[in-house]
This record gives structure tokens, sequence and C-alpha cells, in this order.
């Protein structure tokens, strides 16, 4: 998460909740600020000797990260649109970077809008790594997670194997996919 020099006390207690879920959940989380250096030396080491990828919607600062590990490419950073405070397309193709200690990185242009609209149900399910082990254990075999008993997926989030936010988000995901159908 880059930016993190933009956080006040009240912002990054919340996000850091919110971040100790991916943790929790066995994602590496690394918390930067491409501003200050906050935090580089510790993502350098992870990025080294590996391809990477940086996506994300436009305005969270990959170009600027690039620019804090590869100086000398000096890749064009924008600021955020007036009044909107959305990001604007800084990037307009992917570029592929090499770090001199070894390793690639791709910059890519950024995204306005993430669709799923090429996944079903199950693809979904199988998406949030926590609910894994409760799938195909449901009493019914046609569970829709939804209040069905013997539902292992609802047995799992009432014993806190799943946490609250993850359900709603999954639930979220699913009701604009069907949306979209």
């Amino acid at each position: 998460m880059n930016k993190t020099d933009l956080l006040d006390d009240m912002t990054k207690l919340s996000l850091d909740e919110m971040l100790s879920t991916y943790g929790d959940l066995g994602y590496t989380v690394k918390r930067v600020s491409s501003k200050t250096g906050s935090g580089l030396e510790d993502l350098q080491l992870l990025l080294n000797d590996h391809t990477n990828i940086f996506v994300g919607q436009s305005g969270v600062g990959k170009s600027a990260l690039i620019n804090a590990f590869l100086p000398n490419v000096n890749t064009l950073e924008g600021l955020l649109s007036p009044g909107k405070e959305k990001g604007r397309h800084t990037t307009t193709s992917a570029r592929l970077f090499h770090f001199p200690k070894g390793g690639d990185l791709i910059d890519s242009p950024g995204i306005r809008e993430f669709g799923l609209w090429h996944m079903d149900e199950e693809e979904l399910l199988n998406g949030f790594i926590e609910f894994r082990p409760f799938l195909g254990n449901c009493k019914f075999r046609d569970c829709k997670h939804q209040s069905e008993p013997g539902c292992r997926l609802l047995q799992a989030l009432a014993d806190g194997d799943i946490g609250v936010q993850r359900m709603e988000s999954y639930r979220s995901i699913l009701q604009s996919l069907s949306q979209m159908k």
C-alpha cells in the first residue's frame, strides 16, 4: 500500500485493521511511501529477482513507486483530478523495467473500474482462500451459502473461521455479478 504518508492517525488505525485481514490470510502486506521512502527497502527485497507487475487504479502511485526504485527512468506521475479525487491516466501502455540487482517490473496503465463479469459463482467462492476448506461440505450440493441449514460456510462464519468483512465482500461481489447478467 503506497502513500502511507497521507494517513492521519485515525485513518491509519482503520486501514491497519482492514489490512490485517489479508496478513491473517497469509498475504504479504507492505505499507510504503514513495514520497518519504518509508518501507521501500523491504518492498524492493520482495521484488528483486522476480518478474513483478504494478496493477491498480489510476492515482495510487504505481509510477511514483517506479521512480522511487529507479530514479533514472523518470516515469510520468499524474495528479488527481481536481474535485473528483480520481487518478488521471498518465501511464498509457505497459512498460518493462529491469532492476539493477536482478528482477523485472512492469508498470501497467491505471484502471478506473475493475469488473468480474467473466467469473461464475464457483470461481468467486474459490477466490476467497479462507472459504476453500469449507466448500463442498454443505448438507445440500446446491447450497447458495445464504441461509440454508447445514451450510458449512455459514457455520465457519458463526465459528469465526471466516471474517464478517470477508463474507460481506463476497456477498457484495456476488450481488454485482448477478446484476451484470
